[in-house]
């Protein structure tokens, strides 16, 4: 007798106790969803990684806060990967490869890259060695366990910010006139009596150099007490003795001369002959300013 005519024609037929699993979605050890690889549907986008490190693990660790703050700031549409906006979480990134803005500025990830500013004291060179025996840039450079490079130079009587780096696209960017990052100095010079306003509208104007011709882009009086004045001058360009040349054109000899900022890092406190690492705000607004 067949299983059929066993049940007989009025019997309700038995459903079965088994039901099927639901969809189980699976995890990485982060805590973030596994995609699956069997096709091609389910690939990520281009520039959703499948190898690397979760975005905000790594914003965290360039020092953008906790990974829960980090994950605000994708949230809001504040973070770029490469050019991209990125706002979902869970995006991997390649730290050695990726190029990652925050808020427009460039989020350095190379940990073997440092860049640190320096108050330069009068009378040292800047170079890492001098034949005659004056002192050089080597021992603030050799504090740091990496090869270090002087990002421009500061006249040998010339004191104030200077930028030491081993990052070469930065060093060069920063050192070429295209770029033109901005710098500031504050100046101090013999003038008795009055203070000439003349001054001031030269420097903005523009003087003429036996290298061609030079301005300032802004030029303030900071103080005069009928002896001596000081006065800040900003301009991007980067001639040697610039400054002091200019202000010589105008009949004057600088006796003191300070570089106080270069682009968004300034000197503010540091003592002559400290250094210090620049902030993550400050490189990432310094490589963003020269197209990194």
């Amino acid at each position: 007798m067949t299983g059929a005519n066993r049940r007989g024609h009025g019997q309700k037929k038995r459903r079965s106790d088994f039901s099927a699993p639901k969809k189980v979605r699976l995890r990485d050890s982060e805590g973030a969803p596994r995609t699956g690889s069997g096709s091609a549907s389910q690939e990520p986008s281009d520039r959703v990684a499948q190898e690397g490190e979760r975005l905000q693990k790594v914003l965290a660790k360039a020092g953008f806060g906790s990974r829960r703050a980090c994950e605000a700031l994708i949230a809001q549409g504040r973070v770029a990967v490469g050019g991209e906006v990125v706002r979902e979480q869970g995006v991997r990134v390649d730290p050695h490869l990726a190029v990652i803005h925050v808020d427009g500025r460039r989020v350095q990830l190379d940990e073997e890259k440092l860049t640190i500013a320096l108050n330069k004291p009068r009378k040292v060179m800047s170079a890492m060695e001098d034949p005659q025996g004056r002192r050089t840039l080597e021992e603030f450079a050799a504090r740091y366990p990496v090869r270090l490079y002087h990002v421009g130079r500061l006249d040998y009587e010339t004191e104030g910010l200077l930028l030491l780096s081993n990052d070469g696209e930065l060093t060069h960017r920063l050192t070429h006139p295209s770029f033109e990052v901005s710098k500031t100095y504050v100046c101090r010079f013999d003038c008795p009596g009055s203070f000439p306003r003349s001054i001031l509208a030269k420097l903005r104007s523009g003087l003429e150099l036996e290298d061609g011709p030079a301005k300032a882009d802004r030029a303030s009086l900071v103080a005069h007490d009928g002896r001596e004045a000081i006065v800040e001058v900003t301009l991007h360009e980067g001639r040697n003795r610039i400054v002091r040349r200019m202000f010589s054109a105008l009949g004057y000899e600088l006796t003191s001369l300070v570089r106080t900022r270069i682009g968004p890092v300034v000197l503010a406190d540091l003592a002559p002959g400290a250094t210090r690492e620049l902030t993550a705000k400050e490189l990432g607004t310094l490589m963003a300013e020269v197209g990194l």
